[in-house]
């Protein structure tokens, strides 16, 4: 929040089309987008628009886009919802402009963006009614985990309700709990977390785990609904609070227990000792004033450090959800994909073929069809599941492995397993360079290498050009000369760059998105 006043931000030459919003803004400040007086989602003035001719555009975020038919007034409002706080408001017409734009689920619920701009019915748009089965839950929940041993509190967004309004958040759609283990060292920690998970199970509770210290516990409601309520493990070692999630800051114990009491929504619920300070560590120290656009800032450092104590072959899973949200490219729903035909009229007499970052399998599966061995590998389980189901309905000679390429001991025990079967073989890798980390794109070619040295190549579909319509699907695209440099470090050499357009590289665009500069590289480890 800037030393500014938000009283004194002006907004102005606000214009919206199918395209986005492009506005011109004095303060870098949140501000919420209303359709017809509903709240839909919230942005940062500055932060999250782009710079086009002395003027601020944002695009529509994507999950929106099936909404956006029909004629709207478009308001742009202050969070803290202050008398006179909508700045500048228009009406438009979008799509193809009959009835009204309503962003509602199928029983006519209006529904927002939350903070991880997941499309939910949030809490602003619920009575007092429809949230005691949460604040059940809420109860339940922290219940059981004190019969398992722990000692747990709100926390995060629920956290800060309750500390700053007495409320849940408006503009949220869940319930968190934390709890800081007795314990100090990260197996410790660990360990007792999958403990208190078998104990629970015991209780007759189901729990899905996100990692060694995240839980989502799941509560059956009265009418038969099924609700999750995501669990934090954290624990203090020299003085730092890492907390699962965001925190990994300088704390003291006594800021958390002895636990006291807040108010949420008129009932009580546990809270660290000085919860202030826990606050000013999730949030910062504007932590007061409302901000449906925040996003946090997690220290590389600390990032690093829970995902390797914790998180493990994990990591990555949250950014696959992400793209599958704002428009994956990975794989088409039905194949096999044109880079596949294009790979596999070049090399007939290839014995296996390893399709990388294969999704749901179609492209691996239409390989084993054309008589190769074929092995798909990803990370994403759902995915992997599907791959295998279609094998089996078709017959096809294909195996599935899970892969994580942001983990070299994950690549190694791969590539180590693979480079066991017959040659020659060939790797695929369709849209996975851009899709993953600098680690990842490291182990991608390191993959290849173990599996086609001196029998084989690698073929890789890359988008070059940098863009909205990539960021958009939450891809980083990798330059030709970055490519180079990479391949080049890897001990390998180009045999063939292609350039294609937006058509042969089959990647859908939404209206307006212009292209996708894309090439296909043939890769080789040969001595």
């Amino acid at each position: 929040m800037p030393a500014a006043d938000r009283r004194g931000t002006t907004v102005s030459r606000l214009r919206v089309d199918d395209a986005g919003v492009t506005l011109q803004a004095t303060d870098d400040v949140p501000v919420n987008v209303l359709f017809d007086d509903q709240r839909v989602f919230s942005f940062w003035l500055l932060r999250d628009t782009e710079e086009r001719d002395g003027e601020r555009f944002l695009a529509w975020p994507p999950v929106l886009r099936g909404f956006l038919s029909g004629a709207v007034r478009v308001g742009l409002a202050d969070p803290s919802g202050d008398e006179g706080s909508t700045w500048a408001e228009v009406e438009a017409v979008l799509g193809d402009g009959e009835g009204r734009v309503a962003v509602r689920d199928k029983q006519g619920n209006p529904m927002g963006l939350d903070k991880s701009m997941r499309l939910m019915r949030l809490f602003a748009d619920r009575d007092p009614d429809q949230l005691r089965p949460l604040q059940d839950a809420i109860e339940i929940v922290a219940e059981a985990l004190r019969r398992a041993g722990l000692e747990p509190f709100v926390a995060y967004g629920t956290l800060l309700g309750a500390v700053r309004d007495g409320d849940f958040i408006g503009h949220d759609s869940d319930a968190d709990l934390g709890y800081v283990s007795r314990f100090e060292y990260p197996v410790d920690v660990t360990a007792e977390s999958f403990r208190v998970q078998r104990d629970l199970e015991a209780m007759g509770y189901r729990v899905q785990r996100y990692s060694g210290l995240g839980l989502k516990v799941m509560v059956e409601e009265g009418d038969g609904t099924s609700r999750g309520l995501d669990v934090f493990g954290g624990f203090l070692r020299d003085g730092q609070l890492y907390l699962m999630g965001e925190v990994g800051h300088p704390f003291q114990r006594e800021w958390i227990f002895p636990l006291g009491t807040a108010e949420l929504a008129g009932r009580s619920v546990p809270v660290p000792a000085e919860p202030e300070r826990l606050l000013e560590v999730m949030y910062g120290p504007g932590w007061r004033k409302p901000d449906p656009a925040f996003k946090f800032g997690t220290p590389a450092s600390v990032r690093r450090r829970l995902d390797g104590w914790f998180r493990g072959t994990r990591h990555g899973l949250d950014e696959r959800w992400v793209r599958e949200r704002t428009g994956d490219v990975a794989k088409p729903k039905s194949g096999p994909s044109r880079f596949a035909r294009w790979v596999a009229e070049r090399e007939p007499d290839a014995v296996l073929a390893v399709d990388v970052g294969c999704g749901r399998g179609h492209d691996a599966v239409w390989l084993a069809g054309q008589g190769h061995r074929a092995v798909g590998v990803d990370y994403f389980p759902p995915d992997l599941r599907r791959a295998q189901r279609l094998a089996q309905r078709r017959g096809a000679d294909a195996a599935f492995r899970w892969t994580s390429l942001t983990e070299l001991r994950s690549v190694l025990e791969t590539g180590a397993a693979l480079a066991t079967e017959p040659g020659p073989r060939i790797v695929l890798a369709r849209h996975v360079l851009e899709a993953t980390n600098p680690a990842g794109r490291r182990n991608l070619l390191l993959l290849a290498r173990m599996l086609t040295r001196d029998q084989g190549r690698a073929y890789l579909q890359v988008i070059v050009e940098d863009g909205e319509a990539a960021h958009r699907r939450g891809l980083q695209p990798v330059g030709v000369g970055e490519l180079e440099r990479l391949v080049a470090a890897s001990g390998g050499g180009i045999e063939e760059l292609v350039r294609l357009s937006t058509a042969e590289a089959e990647l859908p665009l939404a209206p307006g998105e212009g292209h996708l500069d894309t090439v296909r590289m043939v890769v080789s480890w040969h001595r």
